[in-house]
């Protein structure tokens, strides 16, 4: 198997996605919150079709926190374990009101206090929202840092995040992260990979390559 710099992967990866960005429609930190929570097993696009008459309903963060939970359940219907979510991001809402004047915190500490937010959320709303540098591992992230060979097969999440930063120059966290889901999201597939298209396949990781 060929071998190929990090710098390499991020020139090839800066030419087929140099406008790869946050597909969650938001318009302030509440919304990019909300969105990211409910995002979980779920596509951006599936996100998007709900949060429009979720917003309208419950504009502010208060507005969430006081919410009757079967309202908000309407509202996200058309997503997968929506009741689960509805509680989530009704609990996200109360706590930042109740603990944090109503502003979505800024700190990794401070977000991972509040309902629905794993490390994953925290560092989308830190990046998205306040500009700090971060690099969240979704599924797109870890499948395609496998099969790049950034990290090893058996990396959990958290290890895979601690490897990136080490390997990535932090002032890049944030494009990449973009960048390696659009490659997963619309080339790298978890199943029929484009991988005809792929300027990885010789270094890819991948046993069952579409070839």
């Amino acid at each position: 198997m060929e071998r190929m710099s990090v710098d390499e992967i991020l020139s090839h990866l800066d030419r087929m996605y140099p406008d790869a960005h946050c597909e969650l429609n938001h318009a302030n930190a509440y919304e990019m919150a909300i969105a990211v929570i409910l995002s979980a097993q779920t596509t951006d696009a599936s996100v998007n079709q709900v949060t429009p008459k979720l917003f309208e309903k419950y504009p502010t963060v208060e507005s969430l926190a006081n919410a009757e939970l079967k309202d908000v359940e309407q509202c996200i219907s058309r997503l997968g374990l929506y009741h689960n979510k509805a509680r989530s991001i009704v609990n996200f809402a109360k706590g930042v009101v109740e603990n944090y004047g109503g502003i979505v915190p800024d700190t990794m500490d401070d977000l991972l206090t509040l309902s629905g937010v794993g490390r994953k959320c925290a560092n989308v709303i830190l990046s998205e929202c306040y500009g700090i540098p971060s690099l969240a591992v979704d599924t797109h992230v870890t499948r395609v840092s496998k099969r790049l060979g950034l990290v090893y097969q058996k990396d959990d999440v958290n290890t895979i995040e601690r490897k990136l930063k080490r390997k990535i120059p932090k002032e890049r966290w944030i494009k990449t992260h973009h960048q390696m889901i659009f490659f997963g999201r619309y080339l790298c597939h978890a199943r029929s990979p484009k991988c005809g298209l792929c300027p990885f396949v010789s270094i890819c990781h991948e046993k069952n390559k579409n070839l």
